[in-house]
């Protein structure tokens, strides 16, 4: 196994830590999670860098790549619907998404094709570990009000936990656009392997 698919396969490794670190009650949680999301984010830019420019990219890494992204992403957001900073129906229609992709992958796959990510799905990536991103920054802040390390404030007429919690809402909306508008261009780029598939 080269370098990059490693680097994949800590991705993915690095999962069951960042979740336990989310729900974990030990102070500056909410930092250690965010410390490993970022861990875990920048594998994600490194295996495939590192993948074009010594010229080791693989099948497995196409395959294994884009899932470890959907398993970064999911488990966080399924930890957010948990802990009341994303919407059910945003993470759902994420998941339907994501299924949709592999199911077109899996369809390439028994043609012997190799279906690798485009332009959009890296952009789909990138705005879901933004709105990630973000809401694990804002709620290590507001953790710092908890504990007292930092005053209570307010943004406007707005308690900064409330505050916090509708810039996440916000940035998960964002990120869902752009997930349904990604899925959309690669159904439509790809559906001749459905169209087909015996």
């Amino acid at each position: 196994m080269n370098l990059p698919n490693k680097l994949t396969c800590l991705r993915m490794a690095l999962v069951p830590f960042f979740v336990a670190a989310l729900f974990a009650p030990f102070p500056h949680h909410w930092l250690v999670a965010g410390v490993l999301f970022a861990i875990a984010s920048v594998t994600d830019h490194l295996d495939g860098r590192i993948a074009r420019k010594y010229h080791m990219i693989t099948d497995f890494g196409k395959f294994m790549d884009p899932l470890a992204d959907k398993i970064l992403v999911l488990s966080a957001l399924v930890c957010f619907v948990a802990m009341g900073y994303a919407e059910v129906w945003a993470v759902l229609v994420i998941l339907a998404r994501e299924f949709m992709v592999t199911s077109i992958r899996l369809v390439a796959a028994g043609s012997g094709k190799v279906v690798a990510a485009n332009f959009w799905g890296k952009f789909k990536t990138i705005s879901q570990i933004a709105a990630i991103g973000v809401i694990l920054a804002l709620q290590y802040v507001q953790e710092l009000v908890h504990l007292q390390l930092i005053p209570a404030f307010f943004v406007g007429t707005l308690s900064s936990g409330y505050f916090f919690t509708l810039i996440g809402h916000l940035f998960i909306l964002i990120c869902t656009f752009f997930t349904v508008l990604s899925g959309a261009v690669y159904l439509k780029q790809n559906f001749h392997f459905i169209r087909n598939a015996k």
